[in-house]
């Protein structure tokens, strides 16, 4: 299947050591089933960190599915009704799924570049994904400058919803954000203090072996997190 500018990003909370445990071995499991779903192009499946995923240390009560379809009726479709995604809600204590469509993508992805920029207006809110192959020399450097913009970010009142997940503790990392505005994204990404710091020495240092930059229009979303959509949390910030 050719590049869709249709992705999901689907999150699941888990609880109680029988589900975990169930989840962990489904970052192996779900391999083949995800593969024969119908429609899918490009998928992943990832876990994250502790707290909000911003730490090399494994959660194992989180984890998510990224996937492209063809279009919006038909992923929403192959979400609600496929088996394998079925299996991952039954089980989970709470899952959210947000619909975006692509304006904006640079680099590749495990050789790839998975998403296709479709014809958008420019305004209203925006998602932003991150994801990059950490040089291993670099691994202990990079994790040490996360926490503190995990602090940054988190005291962004703009940001509806941020979250780091990973195909491979330390070694992968993708950062999933939500913004009102691009404005609001921008003014963060320019601000002094830690996240610029970053930015500058992971150009100066070449910290990655591979990156993707992607920024999305916000179709809609499906399910709960913390109890509410997080798309709520933008109509209080705009």
């Amino acid at each position: 299947m050719t590049a869709s500018p249709i992705v999901t990003l689907s999150f699941f909370r888990f609880s109680g050591l029988g589900a975990r445990l169930w989840a962990l071995g489904m970052m192996g499991g779900a391999r083949m089933p995800l593969a024969r779903v119908p429609d899918i192009g490009f998928w992943k499946l990832c876990g994250s960190g502790t707290g909000e995923g911003f730490t090399p240390l494994p959660n194992t009560g989180v984890y998510a599915i990224l996937a492209t379809w063809p279009n919006e009726a038909t992923a929403r479709r192959r979400l609600s009704e496929t088996a394998i995604f079925r299996r991952y809600r039954d089980r989970a204590a709470e899952d959210w799924t947000v619909f975006l469509a692509t304006r904006s993508v640079r680099g590749r992805w495990s050789g790839k570049t998975p998403f296709a920029a479709a014809s958008l207006s420019s305004g209203g809110p925006l998602a932003a994904l991150t994801r990059a192959t950490i040089k291993p020399r670099i691994a202990l450097k990079f994790w040490s400058r996360v926490p503190n913009i995990s602090r940054m970010i988190g005291s962004d009142p703009k940001v509806a919803f941020k979250i780091g997940i990973g195909e491979v503790p330390l070694m992968h990392q993708v950062t999933f954000s939500i913004w009102p505005d691009a404005d609001s994204m921008a003014d963060f990404a320019r601000a002094n203090g830690p996240h610029a710091d970053a930015i500058r020495a992971v150009r100066a240092g070449s910290w990655f072996s591979e990156e993707l930059y992607a920024r999305f229009a916000i179709l809609g979303d499906s399910g709960t997190w913390g109890g509410t959509s997080p798309l709520a949390n933008m109509e209080t910030h705009v």
